[in-house]
């Protein structure tokens, strides 16, 4: 048997280029915000229950953004073309 097709494809296969368009990645973008000089801030975790056993210090520090580490904050932009 002939390996299927038989004749040449004039379609090439897709590879992103700068120039395609790029989409958003909506789970990252409502996860974290991009702040004017172009920081990635996240939110704390471990502040939706049982907060109670947390001492005064722990909710209050988590009630503040963080800051992305470096490392996953080139990742983040990626994901996030337009912000």
């Amino acid at each position: 048997m002939r390996p299927f097709p038989l004749y040449k494809s004039t379609l090439k296969p897709f590879v992103p280029t700068l120039s395609a368009m790029q989409k958003t990645r909506k789970s990252v973008s409502k996860r974290f915000k991009v702040t004017g000089t172009g920081k990635v801030m996240r939110r704390s975790p471990n502040t939706r229950h049982l907060l109670s056993s947390k001492s005064r210090k722990q909710r209050r520090r988590a009630n503040k953004s963080k800051r992305v580490d470096d490392g996953f904050e080139k990742k983040m932009l990626a994901s996030m073309p337009f912000a």
